[in-house]
């Protein structure tokens, strides 16, 4: 029977990703099982030995046939990739960023498409802002106050929205 045919790489169980990284794979059982991705082919060709050699292939399956023993193998094949919580904790902490980002980007599209960078125009949408704000303190103000005043009132006493009413005293004071 010839000897199988190496792929691209040069190296048995090795394929090249669109990235122009190369993956690692063993078939065993009907199964193909991924080894990881590395950066070069003969990283991937290392781990595929290691592999091989758990799998007790013979020695005509290997890519380097000077090795000669599984724990040499294991030696010279790089550390398995495993994906834990934290890295999955930092995939999602970078995508919700990512996502936060491009958010932004649309919206300053949106603003700059409103107000053509028109300085009445920028003076207008920062006034509004303003007033919004001033209108939306007062609410919470008055919500407060008539909390204040309820003696059924459903707030405890370390309550942050008590922190309204007390800034309005303060701020009429002076």
């Amino acid at each position: 029977m010839p000897p199988r045919r190496r792929g691209a790489s040069g190296f048995r169980g090795v394929r090249v990703r669109p990235s122009g990284r190369f993956t690692a794979e063993i078939r065993a059982g009907g199964f193909r099982l991924t080894l990881g991705t590395y950066n070069t082919p003969e990283l991937a060709a290392r781990a595929y030995d290691a592999a091989a050699w758990r799998f007790r292939r013979p020695g005509r399956d290997m890519n380097f046939p000077d090795v000669e023993s599984l724990e040499e193998a294991e030696f010279l094949a790089p550390p398995p990739c495993l994906v834990d919580d934290e890295d999955r904790r930092r995939h999602r902490q970078v995508q919700r960023r990512i996502a936060i980002a491009e958010r932004d980007e649309q919206l300053m599209r949106q603003w700059r498409a409103q107000f053509h960078n028109d300085a009445d125009n920028t003076d207008a949408f920062f006034a509004n802002l303003r007033a919004q704000r001033r209108s939306d303190r007062r609410h919470r103000r008055a919500v407060a106050a008539f909390e204040l005043e309820n003696p059924n009132t459903t707030w405890t006493e370390n309550d942050p929205r008590w922190e309204d009413i007390w800034t309005e005293t303060t701020s009429d004071d002076e």
